[in-house]
């Protein structure tokens, strides 16, 4: 379920797609469950992606605590491929496609690198969602 993403402006993907990008330029993310919850775990995190598509429901859980917290930002999407390819898990064909994408279930991103509207967006919409307290 993609629920949280209807009131983006920009594409939510795109804008997520551009912030990643932009982190990867500076090595600011951290891909991989194990490594991702270290992060977390050590508050270095300034958003978490994770996605629902993965088996490890206590993974899940997990991550979903330690982000509620230490107040770390999540994100989640469908598709652990998808976020493979968003974080440059995968190979880019000369026609610009990914092929050999390994799925990543949780991303961190402990760096932004370039200030971006992506990132403004993702900002906002955070801003904008109040979580109500469970």
């Amino acid at each position: 379920s993609s629920g949280i993403n209807a009131e983006w402006p920009l594409r939510p993907g795109e804008a997520l797609r551009e912030t990643l990008k932009n982190a990867i330029i500076v090595d600011g993310v951290t891909r991989g469950l194990r490594e991702s919850v270290k992060r977390l775990d050590k508050r270095e995190a300034l958003l978490c992606v994770l996605a629902e598509s993965t088996d490890e429901k206590n993974i899940l859980k997990l991550v979903e605590a330690l982000c509620r917290e230490h107040g770390i930002n999540l994100i989640k999407i469908d598709d652990a491929k998808k976020l493979g390819e968003w974080t440059g898990l995968c190979k880019i064909d000369k026609e610009g496609q990914a092929r050999k994408v390994v799925r990543c279930s949780c991303a961190v991103i402990h760096a932004f690198g370039t200030e971006s509207q992506a990132l403004d967006i993702i900002n906002d919409h955070f801003k904008r969602t109040v979580v109500p307290e469970a």
